[in-house]
């Protein structure tokens, strides 16, 4: 480090160790055994990222990995509702216990900690990335083959805090068919770059919706753009995902483990693949 450093790396060019990311990471807690960490990102709300994390932690719990999901949406959680969890986190001699869903995804969420699910988290930004790092540092995860981090839209304050603190093995960006979409996938994939992050895959939300009678897809929102996206940043694995009233009902229920139709399931057996 130089003896003119200011700390903001973003105006400097010298190659020190502060620039590496891997130098800000975190330990988890002394009880926490987490094999693969992935984020969930896109660079804008609404296009279904806290649905796609929940259906990938479906997915990898149903073939019998040991699976966690972060809630790093500190100010829009929704993990909880999807998993049907009511309970509240209880605190053991060792620290926070994640709460378990029906078939055992260990869930940690601003919604499980509240006294009531509906009441806002009026933060501002540092500690809202704090209780992240908490999430990571302080929750007794125990054993975890993949942890899935639901974040929140965009490029701030806590996307940056869980690539720096959180040692990620990749990210999946989640999108829809609209151009202005896809703009937005460009921020998302120049942010992992910038923080040397893998990009693993891109799922496409909403990306058509079948007749129900003549089996015809319908594009909906727009002619699909993932698979040029995907070829455009050397995305190896890419899923669309459909409008499916099943879908947004299990979602709704809390029932997203009783899929009948888990869209992901390929698509996390290419990840699972890809990390091995």
């Amino acid at each position: 480090m130089s003896e003119n450093c200011t700390h903001d790396c973003s105006s400097c060019k010298e190659n020190c160790s502060s620039r590496d990311p891997k130098s800000l990471i975190k330990k988890p807690h002394k009880k926490s055994k987490i094999k693969k960490v992935i984020a969930v990102v896109s660079g804008k709300g609404g296009v279904g990222k806290s649905m796609t994390t929940a259906m990938l932690a479906a997915s990898a719990n149903s073939k019998g990995l040991f699976t966690a999901v972060m809630d790093a949406d500190i100010s829009g959680p929704s993990i909880p509702k999807m998993f049907g969890i009511k309970d509240h986190a209880m605190g053991g001699e060792d620290g926070i216990l994640p709460v378990e869903s029906k078939y055992g995804v260990k869930v940690m969420s601003m919604n499980v900690l509240l006294d009531n699910e509906d009441d806002p988290v009026v933060w501002r930004g540092a500690l809202i990335a704090g209780t992240v790092t908490q999430f990571w540092t302080d929750v007794v995860w125990g054993e975890v083959d993949y942890m899935f981090v639901d974040m929140p839209p965009g490029t701030g304050d806590v996307p940056l805090t869980v690539f720096q603190s959180l040692p990620i093995d990749g990210i999946v960006i989640v999108t829809t068919p609209q151009d202005l979409v896809g703009m937005i996938v460009g921020k998302a994939v120049k942010m992992a770059r910038m923080m040397n992050v893998p990009i693993l895959g891109i799922v496409e939300n909403m990306s058509y919706l079948q007749c129900p009678d003549c089996g015809r897809k319908l594009s909906v929102f727009g002619e699909s753009s993932v698979d040029a996206l995907a070829l455009e940043y050397g995305i190896p694995a890419v899923a669309k995902v459909p409008i499916d009233q099943q879908l947004t009902k299990c979602a709704d229920l809390g029932k997203i483990e009783e899929l009948n139709e888990n869209y992901l399931l390929n698509f996390f057996d290419k990840i699972n693949d890809s990390l091995k």
